[in-house]
């Protein structure tokens, strides 16, 4: 179907006429006194009148042009309907200092910690057609990066582009799990599910573990706590070899925060521990939201455009031959 964004600006098409219309016009004496050669340019008129009144036609043309870009011309296409049937999650993730540690194996190397949770909640994210997802990143406090949306693209490009120590070197998990409640209280119905994963123990933020923790449960959200880090050694860190960081994981507060709320902990010390979360995700019932549609649009303003800016240039042509037909 075709149609226009704001189809009212078409009452401007007679603003030339009516400028022209009522324009005062001056006439001096100084002005009549300079045309003593007049009957010499009689023969001309009739050759000018025709190639003004050409002009004129053109330049009319092209205000209607423009009038109709400016009306914003599109073509809209069958309605498509959106999925209404997912889940909600919430993905957070830590971005503290020891998240640098490099004590994970990924494609026959070691990694750092983050660079790993990176590439499989990317392939994570790819799988969630239908649901809603959302991005917590949590430092020294916690921010929201992407509130929940079906616009799995921007939540990837978000969670690549996240950088450790972004929001400060320590650990809130307080605040994130916080956060997270904060965020799901909006939505009504959803099945409201948080992954949270870290590689420490709470050591910053405004909110405890267990006050959050009282929150998330009142609120019904479910918690899948996930603790990042190898205990093995073989990785390389800042303060030496090996990958024994993977000991300062609080797990009796990540255990009791999933289970309190229904949800289950992960100690991912490779990629196979980090991909285990993705079946049991699926399991969950996915919730039923209204149904919703959108019409692809196809703007097509830029054709009566272009075609206003060659009629500009024909006319600015036709004007400069006109004077040099007359010097001649």
């Amino acid at each position: 179907m075709f149609e226009f964004s704001w189809p009212w600006l078409f009452l401007l098409l007679p603003l030339p006429w009516l400028i022209a219309k009522f324009k005062p016009t001056q006439h001096s004496t100084s002005q009549r006194l300079r045309m003593p050669s007049f009957a010499s340019l009689s023969s001309l008129a009739p050759k000018i009148s025709e190639h003004s009144r050409g002009v004129s036609w053109l330049e009319g043309l092209i205000w209607v042009l423009l009038v109709i870009a400016a009306a914003n011309p599109q073509w809209l296409d069958e309605p498509v309907a959106l999925p209404n049937e997912g889940r909600d999650i919430m993905l957070a993730v830590d971005l503290s200092g020891s998240m640098n540690e490099q004590d994970m194996e990924y494609q026959g190397r070691y990694v750092d910690r983050l660079s790993v949770v990176k590439a499989v909640l990317g392939e994570f994210i790819e799988q969630r057609q239908g649901d809603r997802l959302g991005l917590i990143l949590f430092g020294d406090t916690a921010f929201l990066q992407t509130p929940l949306t079906r616009d799995l693209n921007t939540v990837s490009q978000m969670l690549s582009e996240a950088q450790i120590g972004l929001v400060g070197r320590a650990t809130a998990i307080g605040d994130a799990l916080g956060l997270s409640v904060k965020r799901f209280s909006q939505k009504q119905d959803s099945n409201r599910i948080l992954i949270l994963l870290t590689d420490g123990q709470n050591t910053a933020g405004n909110l405890k573990p267990e006050e959050a923790l009282i929150l998330a449960r009142e609120e019904g959200i479910k918690v899948y706590t996930v603790g990042v880090g190898s205990d093995g050694r073989g990785g390389f860190s800042l303060f030496g070899m090996g990958g024994s960081a993977g000991s300062s994981i609080d797990e009796a507060t990540l255990k009791h925060i999933a289970s309190e709320t229904g949800g289950s902990y992960f100690r991912a010390k490779d990629v196979s521990g980090l991909q285990k979360i993705y079946q049991e995700l699926d399991e969950l019932e996915p919730i039923s939201d209204e149904e919703q549609t959108f019409r692809p649009q196809l703007a097509l303003f830029f054709w009566p455009l272009l075609a206003a800016l060659a009629l500009i240039m024909l006319t600015i042509l036709i004007k400069a031959l006109r004077g040099l037909k007359q010097e001649a």
